[in-house]
């Protein structure tokens, strides 16, 4: 195997392909809060999954990029898929059932000369300091209207751009589109898609108070002529949208088929489709259609974007059992969904993953099974999915059983056992599907 180096993640530009939805409990088959999220990212660059501990602060700013954020006293215990050069996560989730993913938002607004946050930064400071939804779109709007995000003149390589996120919480759900220092708030009734194309018109049930003055200013809006605001058309560019917008449809349409039946099962299926998003009717597709799906590949050594990390979460509401994670590392119709529990330690080997190909790390072993069937044809991904999918329905079988017993020991206040309880199954599951995974790549791959 050769090492490969990996070019700085702005310095091409690839297609938006990140699909995020939820499902509330009204919509779900055991009534709980379920969101998934597909990301996007340069197909070679690895996105590890790292944990970060609850923590108290004295001072101090929070570690973004290109501006000073101030810390405060205490944030909060979390999980993300993080880019490996990014301070920031593609999706992540905290210690309160709080979960968050962000898109690319094609926006009209012209870029900055001065530095702003880059939109996964913005997600992490979200898990970091929020114990509900609500809160978490309070965090966010804050920011960035303080510290603004979205397009802006950068040297150090880095693509930036305007972002809009779904965010969740085991009963509640928000939309929030954010362009430079401005954004627009809607709550989610029941289901909700998001892609890469602005969506809130002038329904929102808050938009910042600086959004009618900045589209005046920049010419995208009149208020002299035009009578009613309308946050997407007047800061959403149709121009580049049209692969966010048929993949919008065809995800809104697979969850509104199996609405009052959703669960982690239909959203594996909505986050591994291949359907060229021409047809929302089609059943899932299983293998390659188009060239554009919500699970998206490219061949290797391409410069445009794939699917490249996933994530399920299965919330609970009742406290009956401990809400499951479920984390996929590259492509979600050839990965194993791991799941995971917050309040155990994930295992160390999923954090490992840098700009070098390396056996050390599960991310990048993931990329060679994927890549090696996309080369072999339809018949080896179809027996890649078959032999990892006994895998998964292991896990399926397993999963909700500790969830069960770790909620015991947690009422129970055995927090010490939980975490040794927790830990452990995770660190099996691990070792099993890294294993499996790597018997099933070729020794010249």
């Amino acid at each position: 195997m050769d090492a490969r180096k990996i070019s700085l993640p702005g310095s091409a530009r690839w297609l938006e392909s990140c699909d995020t939805m939820v499902a509330l409990g009204s919509a779900t088959r055991e009534r709980n809060t379920v969101f998934a999220k597909n990301s996007d990212r340069p197909q070679e660059e690895a996105q590890p999954l790292v944990m970060v501990a609850g923590s108290d602060h004295s001072g101090g700013y929070s570690g973004t990029q290109f501006v000073d954020v101030p810390q405060i006293g205490h944030t909060y215990r979390h999980v993300g898929s993080k880019p490996y050069w990014c301070a920031g996560y593609e999706h992540g989730f905290n210690e309160h059932q709080v979960v968050i993913g962000n898109e690319a938002l094609p926006s009209k607004l012209k870029e900055a000369k001065t530095p702003k946050l880059v939109g996964m930064e913005i997600l992490r400071i979200g898990l970091e300091r929020s114990r509900s939804a609500e809160e978490a779109v309070d965090v966010i709007t804050d920011i960035v209207s303080k510290f603004g995000q979205g397009k802006f003149v950068n040297s150090d390589g880095v693509r930036t751009y305007d972002n809009i996120y779904l965010i969740a919480d085991p009963i509640s759900a928000y939309v929030v589109e954010c362009v430079g220092h401005e954004w627009a708030v809607s709550q989610v009734r029941n289901l909700r898609s998001i892609s890469n194309v602005s969506q809130i018109g002038d329904d929102g049930e808050r938009v910042s108070p600086g959004a009618q003055l900045q589209a005046v200013d920049q010419g995208l809006f009149n208020s002299g002529i035009e009578s009613q605001f309308s946050f997407s058309r007047v800061f959403g560019d149709p121009n580049d949208s049209a692969s966010g917008i048929k993949r919008q449809c065809r995800s809104e349409s697979m969850l509104s088929r199996g609405y009052g039946k959703l669960d982690v099962r239909s959203m594996m299926e909505v986050l591994s489709d291949h359907s060229d998003c021409e047809d929302s009717e089609e059943l899932p597709v299983l293998d390659i259609k188009g060239d554009v799906s919500i699970c998206l590949h490219r061949t290797s050594g391409e410069v445009m974007g794939s699917s490249t990390a996933s994530l399920i979460a299965d919330l609970c509401a009742t406290g009956e059992r401990l809400p499951v994670y479920w984390t996929g590392m590259y492509s979600p119709c050839m990965t194993v969904f791991m799941p995971m529990f917050i309040e155990g330690d994930l295992p160390p080997m999923l954090a490992v993953g840098g700009p070098l190909e390396t056996y050390e790390s599960p991310w990048w072993d993931f990329y060679r099974l994927t890549h090696y069937g996309l080369q072999a044809g339809v018949e080896v991904r179809m027996a890649i999915r078959s032999e990892l999918s006994s895998l998964q329905t292991e896990l399926f079988e397993s999963a909700y059983e500790i969830a069960q017993q770790g909620r015991d020991l947690a009422v129970n206040g055995d927090i010490a056992a939980l975490r040794v309880l927790l830990t452990n199954y995770m660190s099996e599951n691990a070792k099993s599907v890294i294993s499996k995974v790597k018997s099933m790549i070729p020794v010249n791959v």
